[in-house]
């Protein structure tokens, strides 16, 4: 069990309240800081993602700096090909497939391929065959060398399939589940041998960060499949890169404490940190919990 920073952070993340609003130059190890404290597991430079554009060995490079900051395993991302082709109308994959190949030969053990656009792609039968035929492109013979994660965000894509999208190589997949709620239906098709992140707390400056749902998200993933929680992370449902870094620091904290709480599984420390309705209303999934049991214990 793991919490996972999806998207980027804010530059000046490191900043607090009423200090100057001009970011540091280097806004990487204030990144890594903030992950850190807030007990994230899986962590980013908290940049944007790499894309086809970027020199491979300079992604390479800043990968490096990120990790020799920290104890804590560090994941690279990548823009996805259909996004990236979206964005410039070529074919990027082998742009791509050099920047994961520079990332394996620096150390690095996990890439996280960043794709919006497959919510767009998935509306049509030849946008559907296109995903699949660029990620098998970007993917074939990597899988083996280095931990591939796709990551879905900005609504649904469950039209997609899960034929499509499980026959690919890749070892772990974040969906968005709260602009695209109906991907649970993927993370319950999901084999149980993929990892699954649960990208379930909200991003919006004004969303309530309490544990619960997190909570319930990770306990939903790993009953899939017999899945297991050593397979389930949680995230933020998309990038937080737009917020104040104050309120990016404090939806860390509920990503970590989230998780903290979700690994200690069914017990009395739990059932004291969440609203007792919300253990009701989902009892199916977090176990022992239920009402009438947790007002005996008191």
């Amino acid at each position: 069990m793991f919490a996972t920073l999806l998207g980027s952070l804010p530059p000046d993340i490191g900043r607090e309240d009423g200090e100057p609003t001009d970011g540091p130059a280097d806004p990487i190890p204030a990144a890594i800081e903030a992950q850190e404290r807030a007990g994230l597991d899986l962590v980013s430079d908290g940049l944007a993602a790499a894309g086809p554009v970027d020199d491979p060995d300079r992604v390479a490079a800043r990968w490096r700096q990120a990790a020799e900051l920290t104890s804590r395993t560090v994941k690279a991302t990548i823009v996805g090909p259909c996004s990236a082709a979206a964005g410039d109308g070529g074919d990027p994959v082998g742009r791509l497939r050099a920047i994961v190949e520079a990332l394996a030969e620096a150390g690095c053990s996990l890439v996280e391929v960043d794709e919006p656009a497959a919510v767009s792609t998935a509306e049509d039968a030849t946008g559907r065959a296109r995903f699949g035929e660029l990620h098998r492109a970007l993917t074939d013979g990597l899988a083996g060398r280095i931990h591939l994660s796709l990551a879905l965000t900005g609504g649904n894509v469950e039209a997609l399939g899960a034929a499509t999208l499980f026959d690919l190589p890749y070892a772990s997949y974040a969906f968005d589940l709260i602009a695209g709620p109906d991907n649970w239906r993927l993370v319950a098709q999901a084999p149980g041998d993929r990892g699954i992140i649960c990208g379930a707390l909200d991003p919006a400056a004004a969303a309530d960060d309490r544990p619960e749902v997190l909570v319930w998200a990770a306990h939903y993933a790993a009953s899939t499949a017999g899945r297991g929680l050593v397979r389930v992370g949680i995230a933020n449902a998309s990038t937080l890169a737009a917020l104040s870094p104050e309120r990016a620091r404090r939806k860390l904290a509920a990503l970590g404490e989230a998780a903290r709480l979700a690994a200690v599984g069914p017990s009395d420390e739990l059932a004291a940190a969440l609203d007792p309705r919300a253990v009701d209303i989902r009892s199916a999934a977090m176990g022992r919990f239920a009402p009438g049991n947790r007002r005996a214990r008191r």
